[in-house]
């Protein structure tokens, strides 16, 4: 089990250590996987940013990601077809849900990245990064996003992720770090000792900090 996430940032930036050369830029899944990227940007000396992408959970299920939708000026919908199938849930619950989303995810813009410039992602390794991963709808559609900004290369990074996750993950990214892959996975906070709520104003806080220390490094 990690201790927190920072703990599991520091791990998960070691595996990653192979990337720091490939001008790497880190790109985080809030509001959870903002604090492992960051510790992973300090190591690698990376700059930070986000993808803005939000799960559509199942209606009796919420944690559970039939779908996920990413915002940008063709907002991309991924469906988990078979399990939406499976839970009997219609495209109409789907639409209304990506809606409500998509208006989300422009609050979160609104609130995270006032006043910050957006990292180049353009021939640079791409490195997306959330706390963990469970059905990977939400990873499926940042990496469908990042690819329209054509970086070199896309690494997919978690702490901790179901084994069969992982492998479909491969074949969708360029590579796939995960520091563990439990036979029983559960949840992903069922991985770590500390899973506290992120809230806004800590990802307010670790971006503005980024930011700040990738300045000063290449000042």
């Amino acid at each position: 089990m990690f201790r927190n996430r920072e703990d599991a940032g520091r791990k998960l930036a070691q595996a990653l250590m192979r990337f720091k050369d490939e001008r790497p830029c880190i790109l985080a899944l809030p509001r959870g996987g903002v604090p492992v990227a960051y510790e992973v940007a300090q190591a690698l000396n990376a700059p930070l940013d986000l993808v803005l992408v939000r799960k559509i959970g199942a209606p009796f299920h919420p944690e559970l990601a039939i779908a996920a939708v990413v915002d940008g000026s063709r907002p991309e919908l991924v469906v988990n077809q078979r399990l939406a199938r499976e839970l009997g849930i219609d495209d109409a619950y789907i639409a209304r849900e990506k809606m409500r989303q998509l208006r989300e995810i422009e609050r979160r813009r609104r609130l995270y990245l006032a006043g910050l410039e957006r990292v180049p992602v353009q021939d640079r390794t791409a490195i997306i990064i959330d706390d963990g991963i469970a059905t990977g709808a939400t990873v499926r559609a940042a990496i469908h996003a990042a690819r329209r900004a054509k970086p070199k290369r896309i690494v997919v990074a978690a702490p901790v992720a179901p084994a069969e996750t992982v492998a479909a993950l491969r074949s969708e990214a360029d590579d796939v770090v995960c520091l563990e892959e439990p036979e029983s996975f559960g949840g992903v906070g069922l991985h770590y000792i500390d899973f506290t709520q992120v809230d806004d104003e800590r990802v307010r806080t670790l971006l503005a900090r980024a930011a700040a220390a990738f300045r000063a490094k290449t000042a």
